[in-house]
C-alpha cells in the first residue's frame, strides 16, 4: 500500500505545485459545526476553493469522482452501462474542443484561479487518500475538465438525455415524462410580512443521494466571498443559497432548449445530405464507450456518430437525425454561479444573470433592499417562428440553422417587485408567477421559447396560490406552514382527470367500499396518521406506471383515465397493503419511511404537494423517499443582514462511518430546521472541529 501511495502521489503533487503555487493549505481553515457542515475561511477565493474541494472530498469523494469520470472516458469502466452512457454523452457534447479554445479568453483570470485552487484541492485529497480513488487514471484533474463537467450538466438540464434517448431508441417524435422533476421557490416582500423582513424559500427537489444530491457548505474569503448554501459534490461554488445581502433559488423550467432535425439524405450516397440545395458530406465522429465485463475485463464498444451543419448526427432506423443545443456553446456557467455568489445587491446580481451562461432553470431572488424577482431563465436562440420548434425540424435548410444569437435576459418571462408582494414557481407555467393581474403575458415573449402555457399547472403551484391569497400579511411561522404544506387541492386543478377517484359511488363497488369511503372523507393532507394518504399514494403510483396510461399527462388530459382504471388502482392498493402489512389500510407513518443505514423514520408528504416526496417501493412493501424535499433553506433579509435556517435530507456526510451520515434525519422528517450563520467569529467559537487541509 505504501508503494501505491508514493507512486500515485508524485504526479498529483507535481500538478498541485504547477497550477497553484499561491495556495498554502496552512492559510485555509475548515471549521465543522455541530452538524458537520464545513465553513471554509481563507484570505483568497482560490484558497477557499481549495478548502471547499478538500472538505467536499472528505464527505463525498466518491460522488465527486463520478462527476469527473466521464471526461476521461472512464465512467463505463467504473460504473458499468450507466457510466458508459455518460462517457458517450460527454463525447457527444463536443466539449473538449470548445473548452480548449475558449478557456483563456472566456473565463476571467480571477475565476481561472478559483478553478485551479479547486482542482488542486481535489488532487491533493486524492494523493493523500489513494485507497478511495476509483480509477488510477482519473487524477490529476485539470481545471478545464471541471468546466467540461459543467457543460455536461448544462446539457442534461436542457433535456439532451431525453432527446438523445428518443433518437437512439428510435421513438421520435419526442414524448416527455416529467414526473418527479420539480422544485419550489418563493419570495415575499416586507410589505406582506408582519416583521418587516423579506422572506425567501429555497426548496429544490433533487435526488437525496448520488450525483445530483445537495451538499451544504459555507464559503468565506477576505475577497468578498461569503455565502451559505448547497451545491452538487464537485461544484466549485454554491448553486443556490444566501449571502449577507441576497439569496436565490432554482427550479426546473421547461423551455425549448434543444432541437432535433431530420436530414434529407442522398438517394444513392448514404453519407451525403441536402442543405440549401447542395449535397454535403457527413463527417465521421467516433467514440469508444468502455465497460467492465464482470467487473474485470475492459470491453470497448466503438460507437459511430457523425457531424453535420446542425451538430452531432445519428443514423437510425427512423432516418438520419441531428441534435443542436445551446448548452455546449458556452463555457461560463461555473463562473456565472461564482458571480452570483459574490453579488452584493440587485444591480450586481442582475449583471451576473446577464451573462446568460446558465442555460435554463427558473430563478427566484430576494435581497435586503426588499427586491424580489422571478425569471424563467434560459439561453434561447433566435428562431424562425414559421417552424414548429417543439417537433422534429427539417434538416435541409439554413432557415432552421440558428446561429449564436440569443434573446437577452430582458426578453424572458419575469417579474420584478410586484405590488402583490410575492413571486413563486413550482415548475408550472412562468405566466403564473405572482398575483393574476401582474403575471407575465404569453404575448410578451417569443413563442419559439417554448414556455409552458398558463393552463399547465402543478398541484404545488395551485396550492401555493391558494394559500398565499389567504394572507394580507403573514409571519415567519405562516411562511413555514406554506412551505411545509402537504395537501392536495380540492378539486385537483392540476390533475383534473384524477379528481373522480374521490367521487366514486361506493355502493357500486362493495368489495372496496371501505377504501372509497376513506377517500371520500380524506382532508387530502399527506400527514403521518392518514390511512387515506397511503391509499392515494399507492393508487397514484399504480396509475402512473400503468402500461395503458401515459404517466402525468394522463392525469391532466385525454380519455385514458376512466373509472374502471381508478377502481383497478384502489383494488391494487387494498391487495398491496394486505400482502405486505396484513391489513387493508395502513397509516402513512407505516408505509413511507425515510431510511439510511440503521435509521428508519416516518416521513410525511406525497408527490406534488408543497412538501413533496417521491418514494420507491422496497421489497417489504415500505416506500422509501428518494427525490423531492432534499436541501431546504429559509432566509429572512433585513437591514441588519440575513437570518438562515436549513436542513438536508440525511446529513453533511455520505460516508457511512460518519456521525453526520444520518444526524439531520430527525429534523428533516419532523419538518424542522437548524439555525445557521455567516458570522465567522460565532462559527469559530462554537465549532466542533477546526483544522487545515493536509
Amino acid at each position: 500500500m505504501m508503494m501505491i501511495r508514493i507512486f500515485f502521489s508524485i504526479p498529483a503533487l507535481f500538478f498541485f505545485f504547477t497550477v497553484s503555487a499561491q495556495v498554502d493549505p496552512e492559510r485555509i481553515t475548515i471549521a465543522r459545526d455541530e452538524w458537520g457542515v464545513p465553513h471554509i475561511f481563507a484570505p483568497t477565493d482560490a484558497e477557499v476553493a481549495y478548502g471547499f474541494a478538500w472538505a467536499t472530498a472528505e464527505d463525498d469523494f466518491r460522488t465527486i469522482q463520478e462527476q469527473l469520470l466521464p471526461v476521461r472516458n472512464l465512467a463505463g469502466l467504473v460504473m458499468g452501462k450507466q457510466g458508459a452512457f455518460m462517457d458517450v454523452a460527454v463525447h457527444l457534447m463536443d466539449s473538449k474542443e470548445i473548452v480548449e479554445e475558449r478557456f483563456e479568453s472566456d473565463l476571467s483570470p480571477e475565476f481561472r484561479e478559483v478553478l485551479a485552487g479547486y482542482a488542486a484541492g481535489i488532487n491533493a485529497y486524492a494523493a493523500a487518500h489513494p485507497q478511495e480513488v476509483l480509477h488510477k487514471k482519473l487524477f490529476p484533474v485539470h481545471p478545464k475538465e471541471i468546466i467540461e463537467i459543467y457543460i455536461l450538466g448544462m446539457s442534461l438540464m436542457s433535456g439532451i438525455d431525453r432527446d438523445l434517448g428518443a433518437i437512439l431508441q428510435e421513438r421520435l417524435p419526442v414524448i416527455t415524462s416529467e414526473e418527479g422533476r420539480g422544485s419550489n421557490a418563493f419570495a415575499i416582500s416586507r410589505q406582506k410580512t408582519r416583521d418587516g423582513k423579506t422572506y425567501l424559500a429555497i426548496n429544490s427537489h433533487q435526488p437525496m443521494e448520488g450525483m445530483n444530491s445537495w451538499y451544504e457548505a459555507h464559503l468565506c474569503s477576505e475577497e468578498g466571498w461569503n455565502i451559505l448554501g448547497a451545491t452538487f459534490p464537485g461544484g466549485v461554488s454554491i448553486f443556490l443559497g444566501a449571502n449577507p445581502y441576497l439569496g436565490w433559488a432554482h427550479t426546473v423550467n421547461h423551455g425549448d432548449l434543444a432541437d432535433v432535425y431530420q436530414l434529407t439524405m442522398h438517394p444513392e450516397n448514404e453519407d451525403q445530405y441536402r442543405f440549401d440545395g447542395e449535397w454535403l458530406s457527413l463527417e465521421p465522429y467516433h467514440t469508444k464507450a468502455r465497460i467492465k465485463l464482470l467487473g474485470l475485463i475492459p470491453v470497448g464498444a466503438k460507437q459511430k456518430f457523425y457531424k453535420s451543419k446542425y451538430g452531432v448526427t445519428f443514423k437510425t432506423g427512423q432516418g438520419v437525425f441531428a441534435l443542436r443545443f445551446p448548452a455546449n456553446r458556452d463555457i461560463r456557467a461555473a463562473e456565472q454561479w461564482y458571480r452570483m455568489n459574490k453579488a452584493t445587491d440587485w444591480e450586481s446580481f442582475r449583471a451576473a444573470l446577464n451573462m446568460q451562461a446558465i442555460i435554463s432553470t427558473n430563478i427566484v431572488y430576494a435581497d435586503r433592499d426588499d427586491h424580489i424577482f422571478y425569471v424563467s431563465n434560459g439561453r434561447f436562440p433566435v428562431r424562425d417562428p414559421k417552424y414548429n420548434w417543439r417537433g422534429v425540424l427539417p434538416g435541409d435548410t439554413s432557415a432552421t440553422l440558428w446561429a449564436d444569437n440569443y434573446y437577452p435576459l430582458d426578453s424572458l418571462a419575469q417579474v420584478l417587485d410586484p405590488a402583490a408582494g410575492y413571486v413563486y414557481n413550482c415548475n408550472h407555467s412562468p405566466f403564473l408567477s405572482t398575483a393574476p393581474e401582474e403575471n407575465p403575458r404569453p404575448d410578451q415573449v417569443p413563442a419559439t421559447m417554448g414556455y409552458r402555457p398558463a393552463e399547465v399547472q402543478t398541484n404545488r403551484g395551485v396550492r401555493f396560490a391558494e394559500l398565499i391569497e389567504q394572507y394580507d400579511q403573514l409571519d415567519y411561522e405562516d411562511f413555514k406552514k406554506i412551505k411545509y404544506d402537504v395537501s392536495y387541492t380540492s378539486p385537483l386543478e392540476a390533475y383534473p382527470r384524477l379528481e373522480p377517484i374521490f367521487h366514486l359511488a361506493a355502493e357500486k363497488y362493495p368489495d372496496i367500499r371501505a377504501e372509497i369511503d376513506l377517500l371520500h372523507n380524506w382532508d387530502r393532507a399527506a400527514t403521518l396518521e392518514s390511512h387515506a394518504a397511503s391509499l392515494f399514494i399507492v393508487s397514484l403510483k399504480y396509475l402512473q406506471q400503468h402500461p395503458q396510461l401515459r404517466g402525468e399527462s394522463s392525469l391532466r388530459t385525454g380519455p385514458e383515465l376512466d373509472e374502471a382504471k381508478l377502481v383497478e388502482a384502489i383494488r391494487h392498493s387494498r391487495d398491496y397493503f394486505q400482502e405486505h402489512f396484513g391489513s387493508r389500510t395502513v397509516p402513512l407513518a407505516q408505509l413511507q419511511r425515510h431510511s439510511r443505514g440503521d435509521v428508519s423514520l416516518p416521513m410525511p408528504g406525497a408527490p406534488d404537494v408543497l412538501g413533496a416526496i417521491y418514494s420507491q417501493t422496497q421489497k417489504n412493501g415500505v416506500i422509501r423517499p428518494f427525490v423531492g424535499e432534499s436541501y431546504i433553506q429559509l432566509a429572512r433579509f433585513s437591514e441588519q443582514g440575513v437570518e438562515l435556517e436549513t436542513v438536508n435530507a440525511f446529513g453533511a456526510s455520505s460516508k457511512a462511518g460518519s456521525t453526520h451520515y444520518t444526524d439531520q434525519m430527525p429534523l428533516f422528517t419532523q419538518q424542522q430546521l437548524k439555525t445557521m450563520t455567516l458570522d465567522k467569529e460565532k462559527i469559530l467559537a462554537e465549532a466542533k472541529r477546526i483544522y487545515h487541509p493536509q
